[in-house]
C-alpha cells in the first residue's frame, strides 16, 4: 500500500541547490542576451556602412536622373535647387597611376565650345595617364569675359567626379615656375611647351606624337583645344568619359544654377515656350563672312573685325556664295517662316537664347511681328539679378544653356528647343 501510495503521488521537479545549476542558467541567459546585443550592434555598423557606400534611390526620383554609380545627374539638378539639399554624393574611389606628365589646356571659344574642349581634354589626360590641370576659359576672343573656371563650373564637383578616371589640380606643382640653373650658373625659368594639337585627331594622334613629347617636357600646354579630338571611330570608352565629363562633371556653380531654376520657372509659369538659339551674333556673322540683309556699313565692320583675329584663317570671303552652299545662319527673317511652316502659332512664347543680335530690333522686327511673345533674360530677370553676370558673356550664356536642357530634363514640362547649326 505504501508502495502503491508512493506510486500514485506526482513527481515535482528537484528543487536548484544555491550553488549549483542556477548560478549556470543565469550565466546562459547573460551569454545569450550578450551576443544577441552585439549582433544587433553589428548589424546596424554593417546597414550604416552600406547605406552610405551605396544609397539607395528614393522613390520619389526618376532613375533617369541619376548616374551610373546612383548620383544626382548633373544635368538635371537644375531643375530642383530651392528645394531640400541632397545628401552628399559619395566620392569615387580614386584610380591610382604612374603619371607620365602634366597637361595644361587653354580652352578658346564660347560655353559650348569650352565645354565640348574640356570634355575632349579630359579624355586624352586619361588615355595618356597624364595629370589634368584644372583648364584655363577663354578670356581673349571677342566677348573678353574675364572669367576663371571656378566662376563658371563646381571645380570640387569636377575633380572629385572624375578621381577615378583621372587626377586633376587646381595648379601645376610650384617646381615647374621655380627659376632653374644652367651650367654657368645662370638662373632662368623653365619654359613650358606649347603647343595646338592637330584638328579632328584620332587618340592613336595622341598616343604616337603627343605622349613622346610629354615625356621628353613632363608638361605640355595645348593653347587650342576647339575640335581637337575625332567624333567618330573613337573607342567606345573613350566616347563615355567624353559622354560623362559633359553630362555628369561639369555642373555649374551654385549661384549660376540658382537663378536658371528662377528663370526656367518664370518661363513655365507663362505657359508654353520655344528656346531659339540664334547664330545671328556679330563675331559669328563676322567669321563666317555672311552678310545678307545687312547695311555697306555693317558689312565693313564685319570684314574689318575679321582681319582683327589673326586665328581666323578665312579672310576673303563671298557672301553670297556661301549662302548658296548653305554655310550661313538663318537670318531672323527666315527663321519666322521657319517656325511658322512648322507649325508654331501667334501667341507662342519665344526665349531667344543668345547674345546680342548683330543690327538689334531692325533684324528682330520681322520675327516680333510674327512672334510678339519674345522674351530674353534681361527681360525676366531684375537688374540687380543680372548684376554678377554683366559683362560675363560665359556666364550669360550658361543661364541660357540651363533654360536650353531644362526642358530635355524634364519632358512633361511646356517646351521647345530649336537650335540653328
Amino acid at each position: 500500500m505504501v508502495d502503491d501510495a508512493r506510486a500514485r503521488k506526482p513527481l515535482l521537479p528537484p528543487r536548484a541547490s544555491a550553488g549549483g545549476s542556477g548560478g549556470g542558467g543565469r550565466r546562459m541567459m547573460r551569454k545569450w542576451a550578450l551576443k544577441l546585443g552585439t549582433s544587433i550592434l553589428l548589424w546596424t555598423v554593417i546597414m550604416q556602412l552600406t547605406s552610405s557606400l551605396h544609397p539607395r534611390l528614393t522613390k520619389s526620383w526618376p532613375a533617369g536622373c541619376f548616374d551610373h554609380r546612383g548620383r544626382r545627374n548633373a544635368t538635371n539638378s537644375v531643375l530642383d535647387l530651392g528645394r531640400s539639399p541632397p545628401s552628399p554624393p559619395a566620392i569615387v574611389p580614386r584610380r591610382v597611376y604612374k603619371s607620365n606628365g602634366y597637361l595644361l589646356v587653354s580652352c578658346n571659344g564660347g560655353l559650348n565650345q569650352m565645354r565640348a574642349a574640356i570634355c575632349d581634354m579630359v579624355t586624352v589626360a586619361r588615355y595618356l595617364n597624364l595629370t589634368l590641370v584644372v583648364p584655363e576659359l577663354d578670356k581673349t576672343s571677342f566677348w573678353a569675359d574675364p572669367s576663371d573656371f571656378r566662376d563658371i563650373f563646381n571645380v570640387n564637383h569636377f575633380i572629385n567626379s572624375l578621381r577615378d578616371e583621372v587626377k586633376i589640380i587646381r595648379k601645376l606643382p610650384d617646381k615647374f615656375s621655380r627659376k632653374i640653373s644652367d651650367k654657368s650658373g645662370r638662373k632662368f625659368r623653365r619654359q613650358i611647351f606649347s603647343m595646338p594639337p592637330v584638328s579632328w585627331s584620332s587618340e592613336k594622334y595622341y598616343l604616337r606624337q603627343i605622349l613622346p613629347i610629354v615625356r621628353r617636357h613632363k608638361v605640355i600646354h595645348f593653347d587650342k583645344t576647339d575640335a581637337r579630338l575625332a567624333n567618330n571611330g573613337l573607342p567606345i570608352e573613350l566616347q563615355k568619359l567624353r559622354c560623362r565629363v559633359n553630362y555628369e562633371a561639369l555642373k555649374f556653380t551654385p549661384q549660376i544654377e540658382a537663378l536658371g531654376d528662377k528663370l526656367i520657372s518664370i518661363l513655365r509659369r507663362r505657359g508654353f515656350f520655344v528656346v531659339l538659339h540664334l547664330r545671328y551674333e556679330m563675331d559669328m556673322l563676322s567669321f563666317s563672312g555672311c552678310t545678307h540683309g545687312c547695311s555697306d556699313e555693317e558689312t565693313e565692320e564685319l570684314t574689318r573685325m575679321r582681319y582683327a583675329y589673326p586665328w581666323w584663317k578665312e579672310k576673303e570671303i563671298i557672301s553670297e556664295q556661301k549662302r548658296l552652299e548653305g554655310l550661313c545662319p538663318l537670318t531672323p527673317e527666315e527663321i519666322s517662316l521657319v517656325l511658322q511652316a512648322l507649325g508654331f502659332t501667334r501667341d507662342t512664347q519665344i526665349y531667344i537664347a543668345s547674345g546680342e543680335i548683330y543690327g538689334g530690333e531692325r533684324r528682330l522686327a520681322a520675327l516680333r511681328a510674327a512672334y510678339p511673345k519674345i522674351v530674353r533674360k534681361e527681360m525676366l530677370l531684375s537688374p540687380d539679378e543680372l548684376r554678377p553676370f554683366q559683362n560675363h558673356s560665359t556666364k550669360m550664356a550658361a543661364l541660357d544653356y540651363l533654360v536650353s536642357v531644362a526642358g530635355l530634363a524634364a519632358s512633361e514640362r511646356p517646351f521647345c528647343w530649336i537650335r540653328e547649326n
